[in-house]
This record gives structure tokens, sequence and C-alpha cells, in this order.
């Protein structure tokens, strides 16, 4: 097993919903992120506590944290984890390595962009910018 430096980060996401079954704009469903500085990945504590944030999956484009979720479901409230977490790296990350670590395959392949949305268009192409904002190159200053 290759283990990364310590300081890198590794971001748990996770999301869920209640029942998951003809869910709409008013069902509820939440999202959960937690990021661990040190995590050697084998577990049992490895690691320290930096943050841990959650919160509903707003399906209202009238509230402010709407990032595209039609409806409150555990597609979309794994999706929302990974927006979360990529926007925490933009803006708390400091450019350091970071691993995302999940348990959904497909918000996991969605957000990268390996798999195409057959579903939660708009969420997922908000997800994708971020994820490809956080992966670009940062700009080099080079001497002018």
């Amino acid at each position: 097993m290759k283990r990364l430096p310590s300081a890198h980060w590794t971001i748990y996401v996770d999301g869920s919903c209640l029942g998951n079954q003809n869910v709409d704009a008013t069902t509820p469903a939440a999202w959960s992120v937690v990021v661990i500085t040190g995590d050697t990945g084998l577990g049992r504590g490895s690691g320290s506590l930096v943050e841990e944030f959650a919160g509903p999956v707003v399906t209202s484009p009238d509230e402010a944290n709407f990032v595209g979720a039609e409806v409150g479901s555990n597609n979309t409230a794994e999706l929302t984890a990974f927006g979360e977490a990529l926007r925490w790296l933009l803006s708390e990350g400091g450019g350091e390595e970071a691993i995302i670590r999940a348990d959904s395959q497909y918000a996991g392949n969605l957000a990268c962009g390996a798999w195409r949305a057959k579903a939660n268009k708009a969420l997922v192409a908000h997800v994708q910018e971020l994820w490809r904002t956080v992966a670009a190159p940062a700009p080099s200053l080079g001497n002018t």
C-alpha cells in the first residue's frame, strides 16, 4: 500500500436520504464532510481531525446554497458532499494534495467526469466545474 506524505488532506464525504424512494424537492436529504490531515489510510484513528461540516441538500433555486439539486435523494446528497468538499479545498485547502474518499461510486465517477450524467445534470455540472478548478495547475509566476 502506498503511503502519502502527512501534509496532504484526506476528505471523507457522504450523503443520505430518508426513504430514497419517490423523491422530490421536499424529500429531506443531507450531506457531510470530514477533513483529516496525516491520514495513512489504515484507519484506527490515524490522522488528525481538521474540520467537519454538514448540511441539507438545498433544492430551491431561491436559497443561497443552491447548487443545482432538483430533488433530495441519496445521489444528490452524495454529489453535494463532493461539491462542498471541493469548495472547502478552494477556500481553506491551501494548495495541499488531497484525496476524497466516498462510498458512492456513482458520485465519485460523476464528480471527476469519468461518467456522463443522465440525471442531476445541473448539480453534476457544478461539481465537475469545481473539480476542474481544484485540479487545475497553479499559475506559474515566472520571471517578467
